[in-house]
């Protein structure tokens, strides 16, 4: 089975749909010929997305610090398209950066909020309809942040290591039910956040060249990848784009 014909037949719900690797990942999917629903808080760009991929595809406003929106957006999801095969947690936040002494703790806490309950919330909004069904792939975009401690990102970085964890842990307890549960690691790729980033002059991840970043094409290739057998070997793990041996797997350049 090609690349090209691997999710046909299958729905797709992306959080942070709206740019960057969301809107790639989106395109991606359906290429692949996936049904996709695009879920993000700016409304305009996720019904402009909708309009250029198709009837296969819809738009869903929604806040994932906010369970409910998300448990609304799923449920759309199933109206409009009797199910969820693939859930993809990307929407995601850098904001903000600071040093701990002197970061805002409303900011801090919304960053906690977007980046790591968001991902629950897709989770706990999804997994019972992919049990259901007999089962399903969940895939949380994360970052070496959830690694490795960066000057001026705790919360990003606090964030990313607990949603790290959460997709271990639906891994642990999903895995006997058909859930395939997994994160990604892009490395650094050339979106927005990459030039909030650039512009703070906080830390080394803020002096990488631009021509350095990985387009987000990659990450959304990666994606729609994870969701075939060919990366069943890396079930309950996280896979990063750094690593060579991967991008070959994958087809990347």
């Amino acid at each position: 089975m090609t690349m090209t014909q691997s999710m046909a037949g299958k729905t797709v719900l992306i959080t942070g749909a709206s740019r960057g690797i969301g809107a790639a990942a989106a395109r991606a999917f359906a290429e692949a010929g996936a049904r996709v629903a695009l879920s993000a808080r700016n409304g305009d760009a996720i019904a402009a997305l909708a309009g250029e991929i198709g009837k296969d595809a819809i738009a869903i406003p929604c806040d994932v610090s906010r369970y409910w929106e998300v448990a609304a957006a799923v449920e759309a999801c199933r109206s409009a398209f009797g199910g969820i095969d693939v859930l993809v947690g990307n929407a995601g936040m850098i904001d903000p950066i600071s040093p701990i002494d002197a970061a805002d703790p409303d900011s801090w806490g919304k960053a906690i909020d977007v980046n790591l309950k968001g991902v629950f919330h897709g989770m706990r909004a999804a997994l019972p309809v992919m049990k259901a069904a007999g089962g399903g792939t969940v895939l949380t975009v994360s970052s070496g942040a959830a690694h490795a401690p960066l000057e001026g990102w705790s919360a990003y970085c606090a964030a990313k290591a607990g949603a790290a964890m959460l997709t271990r842990a639906a891994d642990l307890e999903g895995r006997t039910h058909g859930i395939r549960a997994m994160g990604l690691s892009p490395g650094t790729v050339a979106t927005d956040m990459q030039r909030v980033i650039k512009a703070s002059g906080v830390n080394p991840v803020s002096q990488v060249d631009w021509e350095e970043h990985i387009p987000p094409e990659w990450p959304a290739r990666t994606l729609v990848w994870m969701c075939t057998p060919d990366a069943d070997e890396f079930i309950g793990t996280e896979i990063s784009l750094r690593d060579p041996a991967i991008r070959k797997q994958v087809g990347l350049a």
